[in-house]
């Protein structure tokens, strides 16, 4: 069954961090099975705070998903991230 994770940007610190970040992010992709579905668009807030960014990505299941995320490149582009903006991230399990 599919999983997200989704990335919601709250407020950026650091622009510099968030571009070691994207680069960090970018390489830690590696082999991992990942399908970006929202990356950055247009976005409008029907409820709740405002965010900056959101980010979707999707993967076949809840283990790939962890696999890539917890994976030691990823955990070492985090570390930038989290130097570099405020967010919330999510993992939900699809529904098929």
């Amino acid at each position: 069954m599919s999983a997200y994770v989704v990335f919601i940007r709250d407020e950026t610190l650091n622009g510099n961090e968030m571009a070691i970040y994207a680069e960090k992010a970018g390489e830690a992709r590696g082999d991992h099975p990942i399908t970006p579905l929202a990356f950055y668009g247009e976005l409008e807030t029907l409820e709740g705070p405002e965010a900056e960014g959101v980010v979707v990505l999707e993967f076949p299941d809840i283990n790939a998903a962890k696999g890539w995320y917890y994976s030691p490149a990823y955990q070492e582009a985090k570390t930038h991230r989290l130097k570099g903006a405020k967010y919330r991230v999510l993992l939900v399990q699809g529904v098929a």
